[in-house]
């Protein structure tokens, strides 16, 4: 790969593939200690970003779990 004038580059088709890259996947470009690592941007975040705070709602904890399992 060559980094263009512009200073973009071509991930090929078989890597992008593999990797899950499509067209608009955002990706990040972290610097490493051996150089630049470039990963996918994950939309999710953080496992436990995406509960905080999911029982502050004032109520019982063993309720909910209850209430999650059908019970």
């Amino acid at each position: 790969m060559r980094v263009s004038e512009r200073g973009q580059i071509t991930i090929p088709k078989r890597l992008r593939d593999r990797f899950g890259m499509n067209h608009n996947v955002e990706v990040e470009v972290v610097p490493t200690g051996e150089g630049l690592l470039i990963r996918k941007r994950s939309a999710s975040g953080h496992p436990v970003d995406r509960v905080y705070a999911i029982l502050d709602s004032g109520g019982d904890t063993d309720r909910y779990i209850e209430q999650i399992r059908g019970r």
